[in-house]
């Protein structure tokens, strides 16, 4: 994705596909009746005999990248902002000044950047106390990303590295209301001439209301002068990892049943300059060793988030990692594209390749062994570079050939993916192409669903790698919802073009998405999950996504319909009020199971008929799984979560013809046992 307010004429250029989606509130109960009842109904027919598509089991996966605080103030568990004191200001490129940090009582801090910690953390924040005392203590304080959340009979963790310039006493560690009122506190000892690390853990009560309306400090009780680098505060961890993740956002999306992780980026990968790209090796073993750097969405990355973090991401959410490669292009234009120039990010490509599935006996299976994890991760699949139909000088076709054939050469097993049209790398054909779609309103998406079954079947398969239906703001509402499933039902459809599939953005820091766009926590709106410090949930579209893959199928069955009815865009085009997909499932030693998808645009219940051929034996009652809601505009949020959410209940009289009502503006996935 791009920058919308850098790149406005740019966005015009990107093929928009077409979605339909879901919707969830309350639920009036469908039911099933027999055929005849529901007269002039639209009609759907099934041949559950005969096979379509084979469906790829790791269809449904995640794309992420470092936008709207994805990752700093959001999956990644750190609290504390600019831990470091290296993040700049706005859209500056040097920290001058420590920003987010503010003194409190008769101190004094600044940036000093002749006293670093170490090569990568480079400067320190240097703090004198003027006075201070047990009652009026003076050092520093931090608000972290919009407030820190706390809950109550909760351990967080404090660290930070210290050393002054003669005895400036115990310091102070503690959480504290916005207001000033003190929560936790707990005091550090020991801090001499020299660097070191100090580590202590801070329990809240059981009594504390959850909240997000504090902040961290860090006093002493007596004057003097000292250096601080990477203060940290941690909470707990998914799978209490260390330096790990933030648990209900991992929950959320283990809900949706990922195959697999593209990462790092969309843009992140490429930086706005060479320099700022993402460097991995650079993201290695301890955090207190990793420099950081400026993020494509103008703050800055600690790069706490780094190589292994996401591989451990993927194991811990049963993902594959779906890599992508800087491929010597940046932003700002920036590009390389002779043999001799991307040498060295050609072997950078490949060492990144062989820390993930070398072995320990290799260079950097040895170092991801010395990092805690000797055994190779699972991987197929590595993409080349990011969006390059961007860079239009041409060089990505003589770039992605070089790549290409310098990584087959010694991973050929390795399926490699380009991202741009299969003519526009004339030198080289694909192994795959990675296509993006957002579509700015549901029509645009509408327009669009049959793209892909008019795609000739000898071109390179598909992954769908970024698509959303922009409705609704700032996150996505029940319209988008519905064509998302919609353009999911269409993937589905030709699952064999279509191998997989990531929603994009995945993830949105909602608490601040008005003022200047360098406060912001938001850059870009309509994502899948959004969260506060504190808070968390998922929208209707992350609810389409959670059906879909909840609900997989083995193959796709032939169907039609007709008397489907249309419904008006408010430019005045006419799209199908419905849309669907027949899958099956099987499993070993369980009947199998015929699975029907539909998202419904109708603004009324519509009975449909449906015709079943091709099976003998179908279970009298079926699972219906549907999310409606009667106000299409409407959609989830922090104080409401689950106001647009999927009901799952029983319906009866099903045979080979029975009459589904559809809930008014729905989607949803009807199972039906075969027997």
């Amino acid at each position: 994705m791009r920058r919308l307010f850098e790149c406005p004429t740019k966005m015009k250029n990107l093929k928009l596909l077409s979605l339909c989606a879901l919707s969830v509130a309350l639920l009036a109960p469908s039911w099933a009746a027999p055929a005849a009842k529901a007269a002039g109904a639209p009609e759907l027919s099934i041949a559950a005999d005969r096979v379509k598509a084979r469906i790829n089991p790791h269809l449904y996966g995640l794309m992420t990248e470092e936008i709207n605080f994805g990752y700093e103030g959001g999956l990644y568990g750190e609290l504390i902002r600019n831990r470091s004191f290296k993040a700049e200001a706005g859209y500056a490129y040097q920290a001058e000044e420590p920003v987010y940090w503010s003194t409190v009582g008769a101190a004094e801090m600044a940036l000093d950047k002749k006293t670093k910690l170490n090569d990568a953390l480079d400067l320190s924040l240097a703090l004198t106390i003027k006075s201070a005392s047990p009652a009026q203590p003076a050092g520093i304080r931090n608000p972290g990303y919009w407030g820190i959340g706390l809950k109550p009979g909760t351990t967080y963790t404090v660290s930070f590295y210290a050393k002054a310039e003669g005895d400036v006493g115990p310091l102070v560690a503690a959480l504290v209301k916005a207001g000033g009122a003190t929560i936790v506190v707990g005091q550090i000892d020991g801090i001499g001439k020299d660097w070191k690390k100090f580590e202590l853990s801070l329990r809240t009560g059981s009594g504390l209301q959850p909240s997000k309306d504090n902040v961290f400090t860090l006093t002493a009780t007596r004057p003097g002068k000292l250096w601080l680098q990477q203060v940290s505060l941690f909470g707990p961890t998914f799978k209490n990892r260390p330096n790990g993740l933030r648990p209900d956002l991992m929950e959320l999306m283990a809900g949706m049943k990922p195959k697999f992780l593209r990462f790092p980026g969309g843009n992140y990968v490429e930086g706005d300059t060479f320099a700022q790209r993402f460097e991995w090796k650079k993201t290695l073993g301890d955090p207190a060793q990793r420099p950081g750097h400026r993020s494509p969405w103008n703050y800055w990355s600690s790069d706490g988030m780094g190589m292994l973090e996401f591989l451990l991401w993927c194991e811990d959410l049963g993902m594959e990692p779906l890599l992508d490669v800087f491929a010597g292009y940046a932003l700002n234009g920036e590009r390389l594209s002779t043999a001799e120039d991307l040498a060295p990010y050609v072997q950078e490509a490949l060492d990144q390749i062989e820390y993930i599935i070398g072995s320990p006996d290799t260079k950097w299976g040895a170092q991801r062994a010395k990092d805690g994890h000797p055994k190779p991760f699972a991987m197929r699949y590595v993409e080349i570079g990011n969006e390059d139909f961007f860079d239009k000088s041409g060089s990505y076709d003589q770039r992605f050939a070089i790549f290409y054939k310098a990584i087959k050469a010694k991973y050929p097993q390795l399926q490699l993916i380009s991202t741009v049209a299969t003519d526009a790398t004339p030198s080289q054909r694909p192994d795959m192409v990675d296509d993006h779609t957002y579509a700015w309103g549901e029509a645009r998406m509408y327009e669009h669903l049959n793209d892909y079954d008019q795609r000739p079947r000898t071109a390179p398969r598909v992954f769908v790698g970024e698509w959303a239906t922009h409705s609704g703001w700032p996150m996505p509402n029940m319209k988008a919802a519905i064509a998302d499933a919609a353009y999911l039902a269409s993937l589905e459809r030709n699952a064999d073009v279509v191998l997989m599939a990531a929603y994009a953005p995945l993830l949105a820091n909602l608490s601040q998405v008005m003022g200047h766009s360098r406060d912001r926590s938001m850059q870009w709106a309509t994502n899948l999950i959004g969260y506060d410090a504190l808070k968390s949930y998922g929208t209707p579209s992350y609810y389409v996504q959670k059906m879909f893959s909840e609900h997989l199928g083995d193959v796709v069955l032939e169907s039609s319909a007709r008397d489907i009815p249309n419904w008006t865009s408010d430019d005045g085009k006419s799209f199908p009020a419905l849309h669907w997909v027949v899958t099956r499932k099987s499993e070993t030693g369980k009947p199998g199971r015929i699975q029907i998808k539909f998202a419904s645009r109708a603004a009324a219940d519509q009975p449909v008929r449906v015709k079943l051929s091709g099976v003998k034996k179908l279970a009298p009652t079926a699972v219906l799984t549907v999310m409606t809601s009667p106000d299409p505009e409407a959609g989830n949020s922090l104080d409401e979560p689950t106001r647009i959410a999927p009901r799952t209940q029983t319906v009866k009289g099903i045979a080979s013809e029975f009459t589904l009502t559809l809930p008014a503006y729905s989607v949803g996935v009807l199972e039906i046992e075969v027997r």
